[in-house]
């Protein structure tokens, strides 16, 4: 089984990486600023995509976990917060960065009937809109609606897609306030992907199982 991480230089994306390699997957991992033995990778870059797949050269993929992203807009206010900027980086990296490593990378999965992990958020349900964050719900939002399009298109080529929440996790990102720690979410996340077959391609779930509303 070979998988590959974006984004795995810290929080969530770090921890998934550690958890495989330490059940002796080859695993690869990815960083805008990589340390040690990641690889360079920064998903708003199409040039950076496609030097990824070609030091790849072409190996079958079984799992790709789109987890790369940015909350830009944290704690912005209404009257005069959310910069068009932040707009800017939030989709290029949320949503566009996605795209780009998926359509990048199909070769690979094709290969290997590789599955697509893309960690949205819980934030991007229409069905739960409490306000606020704006942007992030946002792109994250367009995050699921992505994966459910790629998931119609990719099955007949018997790659599964699947979306998913992580829960509110004590990282950088998610802040010490939060509800669970990188290892509780990775355990569940991980169990999600190994379930994650054609029939439930195009899933919207939470780390702990809960299908959520679209």
């Amino acid at each position: 089984m070979t998988i590959l991480i974006t984004g795995a230089n810290r929080g969530i994306g770090a921890a998934l990486l550690s958890h495989y390699r330490h059940q002796g997957m080859a695993t690869f991992g990815t960083a805008r600023r990589p340390e040690g033995d990641l690889l360079p990778l920064d998903v708003m870059q199409q040039d950076s995509v496609k030097e990824l797949a070609r030091r790849l050269n072409g190996l079958p993929l079984s799992l790709l976990v789109c987890n790369a992203g940015v909350y830009a807009d944290k704690g912005q206010a209404l009257e005069a917060g959310y910069a068009p900027r932040l707009w800017a980086q939030s989709f290029a990296v949320n949503v566009m960065g996605v795209f780009l490593t998926v359509q990048a990378l199909l070769p690979n999965l094709r290969a290997g009937k590789g599955k697509v992990a893309i960690i949205s958020s819980a934030m991007a349900s229409d069905a739960r809109a409490p306000g606020g964050s704006y942007i992030y719900r946002s792109s994250k939002a367009a995050a699921l609606n992505l994966g459910r399009n790629l998931a119609v298109d990719l099955k007949s080529e018997g790659v599964a897609v699947g979306i998913y929440h992580p829960g509110w996790v004590k990282t950088d990102m998610g802040g010490p306030q939060a509800e669970i720690s990188p290892a509780q979410s990775v355990a569940g996340l991980t169990a999600r992907f190994a379930a994650l077959s054609l029939d439930t391609t195009g899933c919207f779930e939470s780390y702990d199982g809960t299908e959520l509303p679209f």
